[in-house]
């Protein structure tokens, strides 16, 4: 099936839902990205900056970029311009950073936590306890120009479905917490982005309402670079 064809019949399935959909992008060409755009695909995502910002560059402008990969502080300022939305947000003093550029750029760039669900020691993400503090903190009080619209996680890569759906449930009822606790009033944290090719229906099913999904779209993914971080 092509591009157009997979995305199709993905915002088929999870129409019921509710669920958007995110096309993850990274080590796919832009004429790639042109094919899901024309298809009406406007959701994208990115682990790393300089792709993201060569796609920016060359791709149609009313595309919406997420940058879901580990973000250090010292490439923020590439992307504070134009990014849609910052995913994997898992420092007090990355958000911090990010206020700082948005402030510069004029803009209020949205967030949202990462919290750290897996059982791996290679993720990246604030523990239960950390968000809490986090949101209490004063620092966090000050930021004018960051919107926190929410939660993402990445469970465990494991067969075992089982242990999938527990870690995507107790990030669920944490979600259900801190809209309750520390975002009653505003209807713009709405976001608990959840699931990939591998899990996205397990996801959907404990309550995701965003999946982010790259070879279920684009077909396996050619690694051209591996190293080791």
């Amino acid at each position: 099936m092509s591009i157009a064809d997979n995305i199709k019949s993905l915002k088929k399935e999870t129409a019921g839902d509710k669920v958007i959909l995110l096309a993850v992008s990274k080590t796919k060409p832009a004429s790639d990205v042109q094919e899901a755009y024309d298809a009406g695909q406007r959701l994208f995502g990115e682990n790393l900056v300089q792709e993201l910002v060569e796609k920016y560059e060359q791709l149609p402008k009313d595309i919406e970029w997420h940058l879901i990969g580990h973000l250090q502080t010292n490439k923020v300022k590439y992307i504070a311009p134009f990014v849609s939305m910052i995913q994997s947000v898992d420092s007090l003093k990355l958000l911090q950073e990010i206020n700082k550029h948005a402030e510069k750029a004029g803009r209020v760039i949205d967030c949202l936590l990462q919290i750290y669900i897996a059982d791996e020691e290679t993720k990246y993400g604030l523990g239960f306890d950390e968000a809490i503090e986090l949101l209490r903190s004063d620092e966090y009080a000050s930021l004018k120009n960051v919107r926190i619209r929410g939660l993402m996680g990445i469970a465990t890569n494991t067969d075992n479905e089982k242990q999938i759906k527990e870690e995507y449930y107790e990030l669920k009822t944490f979600f259900d917490g801190i809209k309750l606790s520390y975002f009653r009033k505003e209807a713009s944290f709405d976001t608990l982005s959840m699931g990939m090719s591998s899990d996205y229906k397990l996801a959907i099913e404990q309550g995701s309402t965003l999946v982010r999904l790259g070879s279920t779209i684009f077909g396996s993914r050619v690694i051209k670079h591996w190293k080791n971080n």
